[in-house]
């Protein structure tokens, strides 16, 4: 099978020659400009030979264009991750004067350009997925603490707002098709009790989360979705989203693998956890891809990690996931 079969049919719940496996990572430094993640996210592949690629783009990235500031702090940082140093929304004239930004410009004008180096960098074969945050994440993200206080004070403002950052969203996301993406990888971390109750999250969530994922519908047969987060409201969204597969922290946030099965039709991605990947050994790397085919027989499981791989993860530990289906 080639990459795109194999991938399609693990949706579909169909036999395939093996699980697909997939992982992916931040490439800090170089994802500040297109080429950079281009050719990094192209390295990455060519060196490991996944069943899809999955381009992340720099934190935050999703936020720069609207006056978000960073740095990126190398000392401790095993994901790669920037640290946020200003956030524009923090007070009600701000989250009143927001306004949309042309996502063909700036810094989502980049990943757009990054996906078009990418895609000539790639075999035609190779499922590419572009990482698009959810409109109540991007909110979180401009507006910190602030959030709070909108949700609970000046809903009408705030449900201005989130129009505003849905269409912006769901503009990158079908930009990022035509760029070159066959897919979307949409990221969730608001889906998390230590953040927001289930009623907020379903009032602030799910239905601008459903505006963009059916615009997408009719672009694309693979929606991924990524719940973050260590402990998660898994079914509200798995159950209201039109997504093809959903990954998360499969071993941490629950449910396994096996009952999820039972709670979704598509595919489940994930079994790997970031601790055996950092601090495991190859060994303890295969026993949990074994683990995780053995709970879902084979089919409808894509093995990957429940998030971004650590950049201080071992090469030996990439090679076992590799290793771990064969092919």
């Amino acid at each position: 099978m080639t990459k795109r079969e194999r991938v399609v049919a693990a949706l579909k719940g169909e036999g395939v020659d093996r699980p697909p496996v997939a992982l992916w990572r931040h490439f800090p430094g170089q994802d500040q400009t297109a080429w950079g993640l281009a050719r990094a996210v192209a390295d990455w592949q060519k060196k490991w030979d996944w069943d899809f690629v999955k381009v992340t783009p720099t934190s935050g990235y999703y936020f720069e264009d609207w006056g978000g500031t960073f740095e990126y702090r190398p000392q401790g940082n095993m994901h790669g991750t920037r640290t946020v140093l200003s956030r524009p929304v923090k007070s009600r004239p701000a989250l009143q004067s927001l306004r949309p930004v042309d996502v063909t410009q700036g810094v989502y004008g980049r990943e757009l350009q990054a996906l078009r180096e990418l895609r000539g960098l790639l075999e035609d074969d190779v499922p590419v997925l572009q990482t698009v945050f959810s409109p109540f994440n991007v909110a979180s993200s401009l507006m910190g603490k602030y959030l709070a206080t909108a949700m609970t004070q000046y809903p009408d403002d705030l449900r201005r707002a989130m129009d505003v950052i849905t269409a912006v969203t769901t503009d990158f996301a079908l930009a990022s098709l035509e760029a070159g993406a066959d897919s979307i990888f949409f990221a969730t971390q608001m889906a998390q009790p230590n953040l927001v109750t289930r009623d907020q999250f379903q009032t602030w969530g799910v239905p601008y989360d459903q505006q963009v994922l059916d615009a997408l519908r009719g672009h694309t047969d693979f929606l991924l979705l990524h719940i973050h987060g260590d402990e998660i409201y898994f079914d509200l969204p798995v159950q209201a989203y039109p997504v093809d597969a959903v990954n998360w922290h499969t071993r941490v946030a629950g449910p396994s693998l096996k009952d999820a099965l039972g709670k979704f039709d598509g595919a489940l991605v994930g079994g790997i956890t970031e601790e055996a990947l950092v601090s495991g050994l190859p060994e303890d790397v295969h026993a949990q891809a074994a683990d995780a085919i053995e709970q879902t027989g084979g089919r409808r499981i894509i093995l990957g990690a429940g998030c971004v791989t650590p950049i201080t993860t071992p090469e030996e530990n990439i090679q076992a996931v590799r290793e771990a289906v064969g092919g």
